[in-house]
């Protein structure tokens, strides 16, 4: 072999060694790569339950509040609902006796006064109190009564839905 020969051979050896080594870093290179992304795989993988078990436990606490918190307001709500029932039962107590009462009072009254003294109160009590007298004391108490006034007491207590003033009757 000449020397000529020879430095070609070492020259190809060499850059063959050369892709040798750089295949092997390369390779080398891509393992590690391969490793890291394993290992971050297997990180987020066992990360995964625990921050799925931390949320779920942040999930059953809020539900856990929210229900103390419901169940708080339930029992506002139903103490409010038993003090409403005990108002209404003493206010129909009070009712039941009053209107025995003012009926009774209004029933010996002479029809003007009963008339203007009813003009002047709230329309359903006016209404019930009319209704409950004897309708000949009745009709002439609504007779001393302003036509107006009387038809609305009429149509409280037969429950006929308000008119406007300004509409007209058709037949």
């Amino acid at each position: 072999m000449t020397e000529s020969t020879i430095i070609k051979t070492l020259k190809s050896t060499a850059i063959a060694a050369g892709l040798l080594l750089g295949a092997g870093a390369h390779h080398a290179a891509t393992a590690q790569e391969v490793k890291a992304d394993a290992k971050s795989s297997q990180y987020c993988a066992s990360i995964a339950d625990a921050a799925s078990d931390a949320r779920f436990a942040l999930q059953k606490q809020a539900l856990a509040d929210m229900e103390k918190e419901i169940e708080g307001r339930i029992k506002v709500l139903e103490a409010k609902r038993a003090e409403y029932e005990e108002w209404l039962r003493r206010r129909n107590e009070v009712l039941t006796k009053a209107d025995e009462t003012i009926v009774l009072i209004y029933s010996r009254m002479r029809p003007d006064a009963a008339a203007l003294q009813l003009t002047n109160m709230d329309e359903e009590i006016a209404a019930a109190v009319i209704a409950r007298l004897n309708p000949r004391v009745a009709s002439a108490v609504l007779n001393e009564m302003e036509p107006a006034r009387a038809a609305q007491l009429a149509n409280v207590i037969t429950d006929a839905p308000k008119r406007d003033k300004n509409t007209v009757r058709q037949n």
